[in-house]
């Protein structure tokens, strides 16, 4: 990460503001998407997991970033594997192979993204009961991992129905089962820029909040980048009288100024906020000015530390014509600084960084899902603070 202030996101600008140097920016504009397929980044994880390996044996991990006890995974990225007919493949199948698996290569936390497997892997199709759970509790105790968080159940509705209350609390007892001190969800608490709407999520959040932590579970919203732009609250309306312009403000920062600090979290996506801190960096202003303001993620996190408590970490390639600003590539093996990351927001004792790669499944390498998480774990055990 870089320090930021206002310059507009181009040319030179834009480079810094990703943290790459003015070589790999220009070489990566024509060629990130070979780069993040080809085969040679692989080839340094072993010699990163053996730097991170020694230096855990060393000093019980305590010269690194991310400590050995909080490195994690969402299982969104092994979901192929978890899918897998056991029957029909040699490779890890269902939850209980693949704990297994990721246990060996080091991991101590898993996120869950859901509580189905094929149905021929132990225990059946769906775990997502009272019973399911607990059998899934056993084999996280059996190779010593710990669920620390679940993209849950988020009731849709508002006021909410007794329908969706029951449901969202057996999602909280199952969480309570699991171990998870975390549930959350993938979506955002609303679609829309508008700051009405964000306030009335707020209400439901707050609601949900409460709920949760009578339970003893802090409740989270994961989002994408798009939660990180600029949030309308001012200026001239719209024929449906409907704000135009903007304070400056971004949408999940207000969201944080509104709710309730105890009651409700959030998980950030460093791969998606460094999306957002490329698409968006101009707003127009309540006088209708334009003015730029270059989206800081760790900045965020290091504001409002005790709101955060997982992370995805998630790697990326620099791409500026890819739309997005980057290319998805296994963790470590990208242009995020993530040492420089981990060290702004600190408090790693209390953050969960769980590594994400959405593309990672391929039908035509069916353990890639699992190579890229043994990727993951290695760059991210690897991680340690500049001397």
């Amino acid at each position: 990460m870089t320090a930021f202030n206002d310059e507009a996101v181009t040319g030179d600008a834009l480079r810094r503001a990703l943290g790459v140097s003015r070589r790999r920016f220009l070489s990566t504009c024509t060629a990130a998407t070979a780069a993040a397929v080809a085969a040679p980044v692989f080839g340094a994880a072993p010699a990163l997991a053996q730097d991170g390996a020694e230096a855990d044996s060393h000093d019980g991990g305590r010269s690194a970033l991310v400590p050995p006890h909080k490195r994690g995974i969402i299982l969104y990225t092994v979901r192929d594997a978890i899918g897998r007919d056991p029957l029909a493949s040699d490779l890890p199948s269902g939850f209980r192979e693949v704990f297994k698996q990721l246990s060996r290569f080091g991991y101590r936390q898993v996120e869950f993204a859901g509580y189905g497997q094929h149905a021929n892997a132990p225990g059946g199709a769906d775990l997502g009961t009272v019973q399911g759970a607990k059998l899934l509790r056993s084999w996280l105790d059996e190779y010593g991992l710990r669920a620390q968080g679940s993209h849950g159940f988020i009731p849709p509705s508002w006021p909410l129905t007794p329908s969706d209350l029951d449901t969202f609390k057996r999602y909280l007892e199952i969480a309570n089962i699991l171990g998870m001190e975390h549930m959350g969800t993938g979506g955002d608490p609303t679609g829309t820029p508008y700051r009405a709407d964000w306030d009335l999520a707020a209400q439901k959040w707050n609601t949900l909040g409460a709920i949760a932590r009578r339970e003893g579970i802090k409740l989270y919203t994961h989002n994408h980048d798009s939660a990180y732009d600029f949030l309308l609250d001012g200026g001239p309306l719209d024929a449906q009288g409907r704000p135009t312009r903007s304070s400056g403000i971004r949408k999940l920062e207000y969201f944080l100024k509104v709710t309730d600090r105890k009651s409700v979290y959030l998980e950030l996506d460093v791969f998606w906020a460094h999306v957002a801190q490329y698409k968006f960096h101009t707003y127009t202003a309540h006088d209708g000015s334009q003015r730029e303001s270059v989206f800081d993620p760790a900045g965020l996190v290091v504001r409002n530390t005790n709101r955060f408590p997982l992370f995805h970490a998630k790697d990326g390639v620099v791409n500026p014509q890819s739309g997005l600003g980057y290319d998805m590539v296994p963790f470590g093996t990208g242009d995020i600084d993530y040492r420089a990351f981990f060290t702004r927001v600190g408090a790693k004792n209390y953050h969960n960084p769980m590594v994400e790669q959405d593309n990672a499944p391929s039908a035509s390498v069916p353990g890639q899902s699992l190579e890229y998480a043994r990727v993951g774990y290695n760059n991210l055990a690897a991680l340690r603070a500049r001397s």
